[in-house]
């Protein structure tokens, strides 16, 4: 497969790492300098879909007992002081779903999250947030919600999220170079703390797209898989669907979601990726530094190869 069109596109860009894997073999690896292939990038907001992917093991390892789980059980104190009743009904679906009803203008007046990393208790800081939407009704993209779940992993597992990913997640793939901040609480960044490498991005990729295997090893179920990159809710018509911190959208979007056509991806601020297409048994990972246009990198994907016809990518 000549893909030597895409690497004088990706020249134009500020895209670091771009690589393809496909039947499992790598057909395209591009750098932009031989610095960034052991480079670790930070993910940004890819870490959401890792921290997806440790609460699935933890719920397949009963340190979690249900993704219905209410919330409060787990900061007695902070719910304590709620005024607004609602709140009592938020759980562990609604955070993973982003549907917790919560104001939160990440992508409104705030523009990034700012507030949230400045204040000494990011879970009391989110928590302590008007509600505006029953729980459930309406999903806004709001990375408390994912710190929120680091902090409840390892209250549940005893061990800092990083630890548990370290066994659990990163050993199974082999992931050994990578860095996971974590803020004055001792909490690992569940929203955006993460940095690998791009060869080890597209692990994680390719764990998703083989349905939870790896090297022959289950490391998350099946169901977990299916069930986190299923479209829920879409607030974002040009990003696509929510699933459980994994994006989820159309391969064509002028037809209806199917088997055949969607696919999934984590999207990280600057244009960080991890796409997942499964009819095409494919996955790429990006790392850049466009942090005028996240949505850049998945532009040239969908023109250069998931509507290119000629590569058999696209019916």
């Amino acid at each position: 497969m000549d893909l030597s069109f895409l690497t004088k596109e990706l020249q134009k860009e500020k895209i670091n790492s771009f690589l393809i894997l496909q039947n499992g073999k790598n057909v395209f690896s591009y750098y932009k300098n031989k610095k960034q292939s052991n480079k670790l990038h930070k993910m940004n907001s890819c870490t959401k879909s890792v921290m997806s992917l440790l609460i699935g093991i933890a719920l397949d390892k009963n340190f979690l007992q249900s993704i219905q789980t209410p919330v409060h059980q787990f900061f007695p104190k902070i719910f304590a002081s709620q005024t607004d009743g609602r709140k009592m009904e938020l759980t562990l679906y609604h955070l993973i779903t982003m549907t917790d009803g919560l104001d939160f203008p990440e992508f409104g007046e705030w523009e990034s999250f700012a507030p949230m990393v400045f204040h000494h208790d990011i879970v009391q800081f989110v928590i302590d947030r008007p509600m505006i939407h029953t729980p459930g009704s309406h999903m806004n993209y709001n990375s408390g919600c994912s710190h929120i779940l680091s902090a409840i992993l390892q209250q549940a597992t005893g061990v800092k999220t990083e630890d548990f990913a370290r066994e659990h997640l990163f050993n199974p793939l082999e992931i050994k170079e990578y860095r996971w901040y974590q803020d004055r609480m001792k909490i690992n960044k569940g929203a955006d703390g993460l940095v690998l490498k791009a060869e080890d991005m597209i692990k994680l990729g390719q764990l998703m797209l083989q349905n939870g295997i790896y090297n022959g090893e289950r490391v998350v179920s099946e169901n977990w898989i299916r069930s986190s990159t299923a479209p829920n809710l879409v607030t974002y018509e040009n990003i696509g669907h929510y699933g459980m911190h994994w994006w989820v959208n159309r391969l064509n979007k002028t037809r209806h979601f199917s088997k055949e056509n969607n696919y999934y991806f984590a999207l990280g601020f600057g244009g960080q990726y991890i796409i997942v297409v499964p009819t095409r048994n494919m996955v790429i990972a990006v790392t850049s530094d466009i942090y005028a246009d996240s949505l850049r990198p998945m532009r040239i994907i969908r023109e250069n190869l998931l509507n290119h016809r000629q590569l058999g990518l696209y019916d």
